[in-house]
């Protein structure tokens, strides 16, 4: 059941991009196209998913260990440019037109805050699931790192939707372009408000 309420809690009630407003620059960059934001949100779910797990055991056996826990943010930041690195060099040699696609945003997963803010929850924050609160396990750790990255790929595909609809919409003057898509995501994260009264 706690799994349960980890995936329900990550995708739909603490929306990444849409309840912690983290990783608003490429959710806004790259969600131009269905295409591009579908790519982008797959790559960010297997970074997120992945940072989580290294972030995680350098963590608990290297970091706790030693005292170095003042060294966690550092240790982050290096580890999730390394991954950066790897899917970047991955998706050029098999995806060479989604390579080119990212453009500019792919290296920017690197200063994404989303990863980082995942990282950093999982080993810090307390969860409270069915009225006892305790910090992540492993399995739970991976299960929310993947699940707030499912969250992430879910707003920035419906907002890459909306806005290819939009682009064919007759926008007033004052609000097309930038304008329009704020409000969109702001009615996008009182739709999402509506998920709140479901895990505690």
């Amino acid at each position: 059941m706690t799994y349960f309420l980890i995936i329900i809690s990550a995708i739909f009630v603490n929306n990444i991009v849409l309840a912690q407003f983290l990783g608003i620059c490429p959710f806004l960059g790259v969600s131009n196209k269905l295409s591009t934001a579908t790519g982008m949100s797959m790559a960010v779910c297997f970074v997120i998913t992945l940072a989580t797990l290294v972030t995680w055991l350098i963590n608990r056996y290297l970091l706790v260990p030693f005292g170095l826990t003042f060294l966690q943010t550092i240790a982050f930041i290096l580890v999730i440019a390394s991954l950066v690195q790897m899917v970047e060099i991955v998706l050029k040699k098999t995806s060479p037109s989604l390579y080119a696609a990212l453009g500019i945003f792919l290296p920017l997963i690197t200063t994404n805050c989303a990863v980082l803010g995942v990282a950093i929850d999982v080993v810090t924050k307390q969860f409270t699931f069915g009225g006892a609160a305790h910090f992540l396990s492993l399995g739970e750790s991976l299960v929310y790192a993947f699940a707030t990255s499912l969250g992430y790929g879910l707003a920035m595909v419906i907002f890459a939707g909306i806005r290819e609809q939009l682009a064919l919409s007759d926008v007033p003057k004052a609000f097309k372009g930038v304008p329009i898509a704020l409000v969109t995501v702001g009615i996008l994260a009182l739709a999402f408000m509506g998920f709140s009264g479901m895990v505690k």
